[in-house]
This record gives structure tokens, sequence and C-alpha cells, in this order.
């Protein structure tokens, strides 16, 4: 799901410069300067989700760092068992029996050391996936201003483009989460156009 929203704000992001090309007499000075303010936008956006995704993994370490000590130190079986059930997910924190969470409590305490609150690798990589997926997004939106010198005809293009990754965009997002694909795939097509629409109005 965070892979296919960083792909969805990335065409977004793309889709309000190229679009705003259809309100000005454009040369390709003017393009040239299009596709710049839209990979430095790109640029911009996947470095910020990219450190805000890695501070979301420090984040996510040191809670379950706390979690596993405070369930080390609890006064109280029932203290670890609250412990316990806040840090599991809602849904299975319901069906967990007291046996289970007695269970779970034995194998805690025996593990012999406090999980590391520090970065993984993975997690960096991670940050960089999310920068390369914003950053990338914009290419095959930008690609037909670079190849075609006829800026309608590039725009037309363009604009099918975007589509058709918005669409397919939606359809992931429909398999992902178990709905109708098609039309989780117009749908966001859809919601896609409001949106870079709106963008457009309030000026962005």
């Amino acid at each position: 799901m965070d892979r296919i929203a960083e792909v969805f704000c990335g065409v977004l992001m793309v889709l309000t410069f190229t679009l705003t090309l259809n309100k000005v007499d454009a040369g390709r000075e003017t393009v040239r300067e299009m596709f710049i303010a839209a990979l430095g936008c790109n640029v911009a956006w996947g470095l910020i989700d990219g450190a805000l995704y890695i501070l979301g993994c420090l984040s996510e370490s040191r809670k379950n760092a706390l979690a596993f000590g405070a369930v080390r130190t609890a006064t109280s079986p029932d203290v670890a068992y609250r412990t316990i059930a806040d840090a599991v997910p809602p849904l299975i924190a319901k069906v967990l029996t007291p046996d289970d969470l007695e269970s779970l409590r034995k194998r805690l305490a025996e593990l012999p050391d406090i999980p590391s609150r520090s970065l993984r690798m993975n997690d960096w990589l991670g940050g960089l996936g999310v920068f390369l997926l914003v950053f990338l997004s914009t290419w095959p939106v930008v690609i037909p201003f670079i190849f075609m010198t006829n800026v309608v005809h590039a725009l037309r293009v363009s604009n099918a483009i975007a589509m058709v990754f918005l669409f397919l965009i939606g359809y992931r997002f429909g398999r992902v989460s178990g709905s109708n694909p098609w039309r989780s795939g117009l749908a966001m097509l859809a919601v896609g156009g409001v949106l870079v629409v709106a963008a457009l109005v309030l000026g962005g």
C-alpha cells in the first residue's frame, strides 16, 4: 500500500506541471522549464518521503524495544498482558486468550537481549526505495516532451501515459485490498483527475 501511495503521489505531482502547458503558449523553453520544475519537485518530495520513512522505521524500532522492556520489567503478569495486547493489532489482541498471553510473556522473558533501537540496513534501503519510487514515477510522464518536438502532441501522449499509470495504480490497489481491480482502477483514475484539477485551481 505504501508503494502504491508513493507512485500515485509522484504521478499526480508531475501532472500538476505538465497540465499547465495547456494554459500557456508553450515553446521549447517553456517545456524545458516545466521539465526541470517537475523533476526538481519530485526529487524534493522523494527525499522528504524517504526521510519520513526512515524516521518511521526508527520510531517503530524504539516502540518495539520499549514494549519489550515493559513486558520484561512488568510488576505483575496482568501488566505484561496489557502491554502485549497494546503492542499487537487490535484484531489479534481480541482473540488472544490468557494462555496465549502467558505463553508470549514467557517467551519474551526468555529472550536474552532487548531488541535494537537503531536503524538496520533494510530501513536505509527502504528509504532509498521510497525516494526512487517518487523520482522514477516522473519519467514516463515527461519523456514525451524530451523526444517529441510538437508540444501539443507530446502533451497528449504524456496525458495518456499518466492516465494509464493512474489506472494501473488503482488496479494494483484493488488487487492488494481485495476489492474489484477494474473498479479500483477506474476510481483511481477519477480521483486522480479530480485531485489534479483541484491542485491546478488552487495554484499547485
